[in-house]
């Protein structure tokens, strides 16, 4: 069985009072359901949410230390600015999968700079749950 460490950055935690078109209906509480579902008892998912790049940098060099073989994450915005997240999963060795509810590539211009997309092994986005469940079937099949 795979530990898994799920993080969500900012405004995550607002799904389902986002804009639809990009963020779809569900919470983030019912994604990581779906999460829970999809992983079929091969995976322990751990979610953790924050708002603030500290905090989730401070959780990425927990999964350094040890715990988790593997990381799902959403940084939210920080996707285009955090060189402090880039780092910190730089450190991670276990598999690092970038998720997103959109397509962020395909959105303003400012979300066309990623930050996090080279230190990670796989991307899945523009599916909005789909992404974060491409995740599992991924981590399902390693």
């Amino acid at each position: 069985m795979l530990n898994v460490l799920v993080i969500n950055g900012p405004n995550l935690n607002m799904l389902g009072k986002r804009p639809k078109e990009h963020y779809g209906s569900l919470t983030l509480d019912e994604i990581n359901n779906l999460m829970i579902a999809r992983a079929n008892n091969n995976l322990k998912l751990d979610f953790y949410q924050s708002n603030y790049e500290g905090d989730i940098v401070t959780k990425i060099q927990e999964a350094v230390l040890g715990k988790y073989d593997s990381i799902i994450i959403n940084p939210g915005a920080y996707t285009h600015t955090s060189v402090a997240i880039h780092d910190a999963l730089e450190m991670f060795n276990g598999e690092k999968i970038e998720v997103h509810l959109s397509k962020v590539d395909e959105r303003e211009g400012f979300r066309k700079i990623n930050f996090v997309r080279d230190v990670c092994t796989k991307t899945f986005s523009g599916k909005l749950e789909g992404s974060y469940l491409d995740a599992i079937d991924y981590l399902n099949n390693i």
